[in-house]
């Protein structure tokens, strides 16, 4: 195999090759790729898609003056590997290495950040007035896969774009996935396209007139297939309806003819899209033959892409496997998902009932109105979306669940860290922006078995509830044969020997560390009681108002920022009953996280029994000195 990956230190050592050798450089890539992430994981089949596309914009266009603003950025990997950072590739998503995502504190051709969908279109549009304004002449090239059009941000910037300006470059990825397969009309509108007969025949012509001419030659057939296309698709298509110049359907995989057409589309004076075909997972067998798995994985084999089986149950299949159970015993029990059926495990409750699955596509916003309306109906909704991607819907919550009292079920998955997805992709401000919310409940299993008796407290529940449990595995406590409800806003106490001194409340994830930290203390001589807090809201303030008047100390440990958190709640709490008694606080700082493990983070972060104990320390000291004195 050629080496030329090894020459390619800037985008500018890309426009050195000719085509033949471009055509090298792709499969050295996508070699590169499927060695590197399957020692790391990650988003290998996106990436495996836009090859060839990521070649073509780079040598036509000059970054990091023409700025590249990918949707999502989880298919940026082929950009980093050609703008500096093959060196440090097998770095990517480990700690301490590259970002899984565009990070504009990474490298000065990461123009624009991301982790979330549907934010390209507004963002590049952002760009382009800026451009505009200031009389600047560099290109603002958009590049979104389909399933980001299904996402209203995209439809909001369409509808400006051509009001607002006039040059700007938009490449619709089209390869029929998100992470399942893409559902809903713009899907489907997207197909027909792709599909006629015609417009193929049309486009198969055009591509080889491109190879063989390019230049003038190319231009007029590009023009002469926007004219057949605008005929033979309807009258109007939907591009064109919101004043941008449609170009495609294209191979994306044909190297020579991206590049005639990105040198063509360079030279427009108006806004346009160009509609490019690609195959998820390219390349590599089993990324075609499971797309979905590998759109986002761990490590695998890189020979067989086989994965090493976790072995126990992930909080993500607990919960698909109780809300399956939920719906066989009751027939108003529906679930909801914004394009994450892998990812939420709904994937396991869909062949049990699937008339009753809903997969909305990637639309927060739409997923949570959609449900209360089907709660005015009387059903209840479950709606499965990862804490981070719920951040979009805030105003629905708000609006359309908690204002009308509507029994929606929030089922927040990656409540917490998580992990090597990073800062985009870590749920750690739920209980601050829901706890403010009137009416609503919000819930936080200690494990497995847990999370089944919350769903079933939900269910029961006429008002608006929230779960939040962690990505991957919990402690690996077996789920009870029938779930029972739980009295809302009541705590568990874990431990008290009815002398304690110190009450540790360790929501979640954290009250091993909770226990933990009781062990500690008791082997310095201080009593400590652990209780199991299980709603964020609304607090037991019968237990807060118990430990705060019998304890010297408080301290409160949480899989979240400390920021209105569950600690902050407390202090609330004892600020309501005028119950003076010192808080120790111990959570996630002020500021945004990065990507690692999740072990070393809470150690670097301080979120273990070890740092709590030293974050105490000042009081425990006092505590000793005031029983010293009382003893002397």
């Amino acid at each position: 195999m050629s080496n030329f990956l090894e020459t390619i230190h800037s985008p500018a050592d890309v426009k050195k090759l000719t085509i033949p050798q471009l055509t090298e450089l792709a499969e050295e890539i996508r070699e590169r790729l499927i060695v590197g992430v399957a020692k790391t994981g990650g988003h290998i089949g996106p990436n495996l898609g836009v090859v060839e596309l990521t070649l073509a914009m780079h040598y036509v266009f000059d970054t990091p003056k023409d700025s590249f603003v990918f949707d999502v950025s989880h298919q940026a990997y082929v950009h980093k590997l050609l703008t500096g950072r093959q060196k440090l590739f097998d770095t990517i998503r480990q700690p301490g290495g590259l970002n899984g995502f565009m990070l504009r504190t990474e490298s000065e051709h990461d123009s624009y950040g991301a982790g979330h969908a549907g934010t390209a279109l507004s963002a590049a549009l952002g760009m382009a007035v800026a451009r505009d304004m200031s009389g600047g002449k560099e290109h603002i090239i958009a590049l979104a896969g389909d399933a980001a059009f299904t996402n209203g941000i995209s439809f909001e910037a369409l509808n400006n774009i051509a009001a607002q300006t006039r040059r700007m470059i938009i490449v619709l990825n089209d390869n029929a996935w998100s992470i399942d397969k893409n559902v809903g009309a713009i899907a489907e509108y997207f197909h027909k396209i792709v599909t006629n007969p015609t417009v193929s025949s049309l486009h198969d012509r055009a591509a080889g007139l491109l190879e063989k001419y390019g230049g003038k030659t190319a231009r007029h057939v590009v023009r002469k297939a926007e004219e057949a296309a605008k005929g033979l698709i309807g009258p109007g298509m939907l591009f064109e309806e919101f004043g941008l110049s449609y170009f495609g359907p294209l191979d994306g995989h044909n190297l020579p003819l991206l590049i005639e057409t990105f040198k063509f589309l360079k030279t427009q004076n108006r806004p346009v899209v160009l509609h490019a075909i690609t195959q998820k997972g390219r390349g590599f067998q089993p990324a075609l033959e499971k797309q979905k798995k590998f759109h986002g994985l761990g490590p695998y084999d890189a020979e067989t892409g086989e994965t090493k089986s976790a072995g126990q149950k992930t909080y993500s299949e607990i919960f698909a496997e109780s809300l399956t159970k939920l719906a066989d015993g009751n027939e108003k029990v529906v679930a909801i998902t914004a394009a994450m059926p892998n990812g939420t495990a709904l994937d396991l409750f869909r062949p049990y009932h699937p008339k009753r699955y809903f997969d909305v596509g990637i639309a927060e916003e739409h997923a949570v109105i959609f449900a209360a309306g089907m709660a005015t109906k009387g059903y209840k909704p479950f709606c499965a979306i990862y804490s981070t991607f719920l951040q979009r819907a805030f105003d629905p919550i708000v609006h359309d669940v908690c204002l009308q009292n509507l029994p929606v079920v929030f089922c927040m998955d990656r409540g917490g860290l998580s992990g090597d997805d990073g800062p985009t992709h870590h749920g750690l401000f739920d209980i601050s922006y829901l706890r403010s919310v009137p009416n609503l409940i919000h819930m936080v299993p200690k494990d497995e078995d847990e999370l089944a008796d919350m769903m079933y407290t939900a269910m029961l529940h006429e008002g608006p509830s929230a779960i939040r449990y962690p990505r991957g595995t919990g402690p690996g406590t077996a789920v009870k044969a029938q779930p029972v409800a739980l009295e809302i806003g009541k705590a568990e106490v874990i431990r008290d020997f009815g002398r304690a001194d110190i009450a540790i409340f360790g929501l979640g994830a954290m009250l091993p560390e909770a226990v933990r930290l009781a062990e500690m203390l008791e082997r310095e001589g201080f009593s400590a009681a652990v209780i199991n807090p299980r709603f964020a809201k609304p607090i037991d303030r019968e237990c807060v108002a118990k430990f705060g008047d019998r304890c010297g100390l408080l301290i409160t440990l949480e899989d979240h920022v400390l920021a209105g958190g569950f600690g902050s709640a407390v202090l609330e709490t004892l600020n309501g009953l005028e119950v003076q008694v010192p808080v120790v606080r111990v959570g996630w700082p002020d500021e945004f996280i990065e990507h690692g493990k999740v072990e070393a983070l809470r150690a670097k972060y301080g979120l273990t029994a070890e740092a709590a104990l030293e974050k105490a320390r000042p009081y425990l000291i006092k505590m000793m000195e005031q029983i010293l004195a009382k003893h002397s």
